[in-house]
């Protein structure tokens, strides 16, 4: 709850700073797709990775957040009117079939590991998907700035409810372990929240919202490393799911030359 929040209320405060501004003119109806969008994507999925991390490595979460492509997609067929190929439903089953297979290897590797906290990435993930329909159909005449500003803006008054109802400022003063972690979360969420935000509601803008969830085909490679140099362990038949995983994305998004 404190690391969720804290994020939360973080990026808002370095938000804030730079697009206070820019969320004066958004209209009523702005707001109700701001507010949906919000929640979605920048409210609760803070919270649901903090608690699915507390069961499941850092590396094995990144690989499952690789499903955003596929659920936007998904939900672009099915609530936006996007159009699908036959090519792209196989991709999505390819891609849900990896996903299966990495929660069965992940059990096996790492029996000591709750694979069922992976549901609250998929959760999020399915956000986050929602999150980007929602911008590239209703809110694409606003500037990236504004609609990442108005999103956390949603998001900032209940995130700093639930920090201080966790005891979070009586626990900072005497807890040491807190004092040091509490730059790394501020580094999460001012680079890894609120600047990585607005470069990808820009993204949305600028392409479509399958191309832009596709950027997460970079953040297993990245997590990965990162993991790895943390000490966290994979095995061989995770990383098959993850490619494969990676495999259906692709086929979701090619395009006939």
């Amino acid at each position: 709850m404190q690391l969720g929040g804290l994020r939360i209320v973080f990026a808002s405060l370095v938000l804030f700073l730079f697009g206070f501004k820019s969320i004066r003119a958004l209209s009523l109806n702005d707001w109700k797709w701001i507010t949906l969008a919000g929640l979605l994507s920048s409210f609760f999925p803070p919270f649901l990775f903090a608690l699915a991390q507390t069961q499941i490595d850092s590396g094995v979460t990144s690989i499952f957040n690789s499903v955003v492509p596929l659920l936007t997609t998904i939900v672009g067929v099915l609530l936006f009117g996007a159009i699908i190929t036959k090519r792209q439903i196989l991709g999505v089953f390819i891609g849900l079939a990896g996903t299966i297979a990495l929660i069965v290897a992940g059990m096996d590797f790492n029996p000591d590991q709750n694979y069922w906290y992976a549901i609250f990435i998929l959760i999020s993930a399915l956000g986050y998907a929602l999150n980007i329909n929602i911008i590239k159909k209703h809110l694409a005449h606003l500037r990236p700035l504004a609609v990442t500003t108005a999103s956390f803006a949603v998001a900032f008054v209940p995130a700093l409810i639930l920090v201080c109802y966790s005891g979070f400022f009586k626990e900072i003063q005497s807890n040491v372990a807190m004092q040091s972690s509490l730059w790394y979360l501020l580094a999460l969420a001012v680079i890894g929240t609120a600047i990585a935000n607005i470069f990808f509601n820009k993204l949305i803008h600028l392409s479509s919202p399958v191309f832009a969830a596709s950027v997460t085909y970079l953040i297993p490679l990245v997590a990965i490393v990162w993991a790895v140099l943390d000490g966290e362990s994979l095995n061989g038949y995770q990383l098959i799911g993850g490619l494969v995983i990676l495999f259906g994305v692709w086929l979701v998004n090619k395009r006939k030359k």
